[in-house]
This record gives C-alpha cells, structure tokens and sequence, in this order.
C-alpha cells in the first residue's frame, strides 16, 4: 500500500502554524472512538471563560499563529463561540469550525458568518441514517446532513471528516457518491488513531487489512474519476504501514492544543503521559510554555531520540513516531513507536492486527463515551 504523502515537510520556525482550542469536551454524541479524555466529564466546571479565552487568543497570535480551529467535544455548546470567533477574527486568524453539525442551524451559521468564519470541518460516520445514529449513541444523522447542506448552501469551503473503522468502512464508495453531489471540495476518510476510547475498543473497531485494501482501491478509482475537482484524502492507520506517522510533525514543532481548562499541550492526547507537568494559561504566559517549559522541550526535536530511532535514516521523516502510542502501547513515552517495524516492541502492534485479521470472533459491544462509562480503577490502571 502506498504511504498517504502531502510532499510537504512543514517548519514553523519555532512557531505554532496550527492551534487547536477544546472549548469543552461537552457533547450530545457518544462516539466509542472519542480522543476526549476518559474522564471528559471532570472538567465541565474548569473551562475558561470568554475573557480568559480571548487572552490565550493574543497570546497565541503574539506567537506567530495564524490558524486555528474551534473544536471540541462541541464547540457549538459553548454560547460564546460566535464572539470568540469574531474577536479570533480581528485579531487575524484564519478561523476553522470543527463539528458534529449538532446545534448547527441556519441562524447560528449565518451568525458565525458575520463573526468572520472563514471554513467548516463537519464529521459523518455513514449515509445510511440507522448506522450513523447507532454509531455516534444519538439520533443524529438527518441533523448531520441538514448541517452539510447549509454549510454548501452558504458557501463556506467544507472539509468532511469521516472517521473510518470496520463498522463502517464500506461506506466509502456511497460516501463519496454522496459528497460529490453536495458539491463538497474535500473529504477525508480518517482511519482512526488508537488512543482513549478508540484504543478502549481497538478490537471491536480496528479494521481488517483486506478491507483497508478495497476501501483504498475505491478512493483512487474516485480519484482517477473526478480529477481536480475533489480532494479524496485516506489516512491508513500506521498498524499497518509499518512506520509511524510524523505525528504532529513532530513534538512541540507545529501544533499547540489548549483544552477546557487551558492547559496547552503539543497534542491533544498528551495529557495521557504520567509525570509531565501540565500548565493553563491561566498560570503562566503561553510563550514561556510554548518555548520554555519542560513539557514542550521534552520531546521537542531530535537529541532526545532513543535507539533505534537516533540513527536512523528516516528520524527527520517521523521524528520517532507518537509518544502518546508509545506510553499506551509500551508503558513508557520515551520508547521508539511500536507502529514502527524497526521498533523492538512491534510486537504490539502485530498482535493487535493479528486480533483484527480473525475471521470468526466474540462481538463485544463498544463502549460508548459517556459520563462513569470508566471506572477510575481502569483511567489509574
């Protein structure tokens, strides 16, 4: 399988290009492959308040930012999402929606729009309406359609995000026979990655390798279909590439996350790594965490880089792979990413195919995120 390329190897110059700002992990949707935190629900009462966010917004535009996404949970929760967004706006941010679609009405896009939003990312998981709703734990999926037509209807550019997992990777073809006729620009069909909720259920979930085949197979027959006119991006999951992805393009180098409660971390799963200090906003100046505090220059770059990672060739191409996969597949962040063939703990990982490839198995149900669905034995475990 050839490995998905952009051809861009991106250098922020010490900058973050691309921020992320969790306004809450508040959300109507139950989805088994959630990257939210396990105990998502701690940290209702902790979210900043519109003041607080609109700091942290100039701090992140003194640091050089220029792009950022509202996301969430649901964004659209938060009441105060239109002022953020325009006041994101006139400090000169390309501002990006990242949605369910779930609240997303007619008068609260045209209301965005004002504020100065300039792109939507909208997440669906399926055409078909039982599947979708099944899926996600709620009746969701004619609100999710009615999100995508207005979206289109209001000229917004769209990226459709479709989560991909063996539940419904065989939606590809009616997926994109569907975006097509909306008049969607770009699609991407987003293996999922294994951490939190996903990695909770990776057995029932993770796909097989003959089903990435034929999904694959179907994108570029599109591909070769449609030409220019649409963006049709599939990620596969790096179980089975054989190398890790350039996660984040690497540690602390382009990506800064703020959650809830405005802890900012170099991804949004780094808070899984035990002994590292996180730190909000709300306690020290976004540019000394951003450049000085232990937790971005921990794994920032490449002298940190264990064997067999420090001598090999491709360490500029990967930077070690995920540290966040190396704590929650090995039990240690510091490891080489055990996605990676050359990694002395790939064993993981191919046990974890193997338990896919299996053609007879138990079906055990998904664990749904939801509020006490885990228990705190499990989270400390």
């Amino acid at each position: 399988m050839p490995k998905e390329e952009t051809g861009l190897s991106l250098d922020g110059q010490g900058k973050p290009l691309w921020v992320s700002l969790e306004l809450t992990y508040r959300c109507p949707l139950k989805c088994s492959w959630c990257n939210n935190p396990l105990d998502f629900e701690d940290y209702g009462s902790r979210e900043l308040t519109t003041e607080e966010w609109k700091q942290a917004l100039r701090e992140v535009r003194e640091l050089g930012a220029l792009q950022l996404g509202f996301t969430g949970g649901e964004p659209l929760l938060r009441e105060d999402l239109e002022e953020l967004v325009a006041y994101a706006d006139s400090l000169g941010f390309y501002t990006n929606l990242i949605t369910s679609g779930i609240g997303l009405t007619e008068e609260r896009l045209l209301a965005l729009k004002a504020a100065g939003l300039k792109h939507v990312q909208l997440s669906l998981q399926a055409t078909k309406g039982e599947l979708t709703d099944a899926l996600v734990g709620a009746r969701a999926h004619a609100l999710k359609l009615e999100a995508a037509r207005l979206i289109k209807a209001h000229n917004f550019p769209m990226v459709l995000n479709v989560p991909i997992f063996r539940q419904n990777i065989g939606e590809v073809d009616a997926m994109i026979e569907w975006a097509v006729a909306l008049g969607i620009e770009y699609i991407e069909f987003a293996n999922i990655q294994y951490y939190n909720w996903a990695l909770m259920n990776r057995d029932e979930l993770m796909p097989s390798l003959e089903q990435i085949k034929a999904a694959e197979a179907v994108v570029n027959a599109w591909r070769a279909k449609l030409g220019n006119t649409m963006t049709i991006y599939f990620v596969i999951p790096d179980y089975y590439e054989g190398r890790p992805k350039a996660c984040m393009n690497g540690w602390g180098a382009i990506h800064l996350t703020l959650a809830p409660d405005g802890v900012a971390m170099p991804c949004q799963e780094a808070r899984v790594i035990p002994g590292l200090e996180f730190i909000s906003v709300r306690d020290q100046p976004l540019g000394w965490i951003w450049h000085e505090s232990p937790l971005f220059r921990k794994y920032r770059g490449l002298d940190w880089l264990p064997e067999p990672c420090s001598s090999c060739s491709e360490k500029e191409k990967d930077f070690g792979g995920c540290r966040c996969q190396a704590l929650l597949l090995t039990g240690d962040a510091g490891n080489t990413d055990p996605a990676c063939s050359r990694s002395p703990l790939h064993g993981v990982v191919r046990d974890a195919v193997a338990v896919s490839e299996k053609p007879l198995r138990f079906r055990k149900p998904l664990v749904k995120r939801s509020a006490g669905a885990v228990s705190t034995a499990f989270m400390e475990a």
